[in-house]
């Protein structure tokens, strides 16, 4: 695979995106409001990649055996980066069109293909430290769309009512541990490491100072996310006691 270009891969994987997408907007949920029916088709993409992405990290990363914060990437851990990078362009399409206004997701994911990106096409290097992060962000993937799919229509659904009711806690636990105690831990390993200046011949300053910029951003507004979900979640069983 050559490094210097994009690889017949990303095309292929941003096409097979899009077919899913596709499919779930005019088949899976075309009875579905107009209004429901984008954010039901984006799950199915996110879900097409969390899972699938955290199964394809993990073997890329073990497969490695000189796997470092400052290591060369492997040619299977560049095809990992290629299929994120293909999600997030075709979930930035989704956005563009139906909200352009999500200024924040829009912004987020914009953010994130720079880390990908700059990893895959610029330096090379880095993708243990990447593909680590790419875990932790989508080990929760698949519980947090059907959270979202079953949120959708709880206010018509009683079926979708009750699994939202039942998933919630321990999505909310879940997510907590992996965004608030993992993410944390292993972003400051990686900025320890990068620090001490061992990889800046590969890695240069500017490059993983951006790295650690966004993701201590995104784990921060992750944090206050799941935050405002545990309250929200309280203050309806307080209401409901009362």
């Amino acid at each position: 695979m050559d490094k210097f270009s994009i690889s017949n891969y990303l095309p292929l994987f941003f096409i097979m995106y899009f077919i899913v997408y596709l499919n779930a907007y005019f088949i899976l949920f075309r009875t579905w409001t107009p209004k429901l029916r984008p954010e039901a088709s984006s799950c199915i993409i996110s879900i097409a990649h969390g899972t699938p992405a955290v199964f394809l990290a993990a073997y890329a990363i073990l497969s490695d055996p000189t796997r470092n914060f400052g290591s060369p990437n492997t040619s299977f851990q560049n095809l990992v980066l290629e299929y994120s990078i293909a999600y997030f362009l075709m979930d930035i399409l989704h956005y563009l069109v139906f909200y352009p206004r999500e200024i924040l997701f829009i912004g987020h994911h914009m953010f994130t293909l720079f880390v990908f990106m700059t990893c895959r096409y610029l330096v090379y290097h880095g993708a243990y430290a990447i593909l680590v992060l790419l875990i932790l962000a989508e080990v929760t993937s698949l519980c947090q769309n059907v959270w979202t799919l079953a949120s959708a229509r709880k206010s018509d659904v009683k079926f979708a009512a009750k699994v939202c009711e039942i998933l919630s806690p321990p999505f909310y636990a879940f997510y907590s541990v992996v965004r608030g105690l993992m993410g944390p831990y292993f972003v400051y390993r990686m900025f320890v490491f990068y620090l001490s200046g061992v990889a800046n011949n590969v890695i240069p300053k500017w490059v993983w100072i951006s790295w650690i910029s966004v993701i201590v951003t995104a784990i921060s507004v992750s944090i206050l996310w799941i935050s405002n979900l545990w309250i929200e979640m309280y203050s309806e069983r307080m209401k409901k006691d009362e």
